[in-house]
């Protein structure tokens, strides 16, 4: 029963993603990206880590989605054609999960002493990036809502 709905998540996670790298409309695109993020979660309910799972889904799918729906439907232009699928965003993404998984399976110590070093001696330094990219997204936003005026 395991192999079958670690198949049936895996064809949903990687669905969603591929969607979300090629599809040209963001909206779209953006809730592409919430099937990705409720794939991963049901990976970890299906491996037993029911809290990782609930904050991946608060946080990602209730949080991260939300703000970058919101952002969209704030920020969207207008466009009079629709051009089909955007095949550079595939190809970039293929090549980040490539490198990934080639470092991963190389360099497994390298892996795990980059998440601890991340999780441990630079904790500030990670949320004090994630305050500026927020900031940023704001500026964004009064820059955008102030230009439609």
């Amino acid at each position: 029963m395991n192999s079958v709905a670690f198949l049936i998540i895996a064809i949903i996670t990687l669905s969603g993603a591929f969607a979300a790298a090629t599809l040209r409309k963001l909206i779209h695109a953006a809730l592409c990206l919430v099937i990705a993020f409720v794939g991963l979660a049901a990976y970890f309910f299906l491996l037993g880590a029911e809290f990782v799972g609930l904050v991946q889904v608060f946080v990602y799918v209730g949080a991260v989605a939300v703000l970058i729906v919101f952002t969209i439907l704030l920020t969207r232009r207008e466009v009079n054609g629709t051009r089909g699928i955007n095949w550079g965003g595939a190809i970039v993404a293929l090549a980040v999960f490539g490198g990934l998984l080639w470092t991963i399976l190389k360099r497994k110590s390298l892996a795990k002493r980059i998440g601890e070093v991340l999780m441990t001696d630079f904790v500030w330094p990670l949320q004090c990036v994630g305050l500026v990219l927020t900031a940023a997204l704001i500026g964004a936003l009064v820059l955008v809502m102030e230009e439609k005026r």
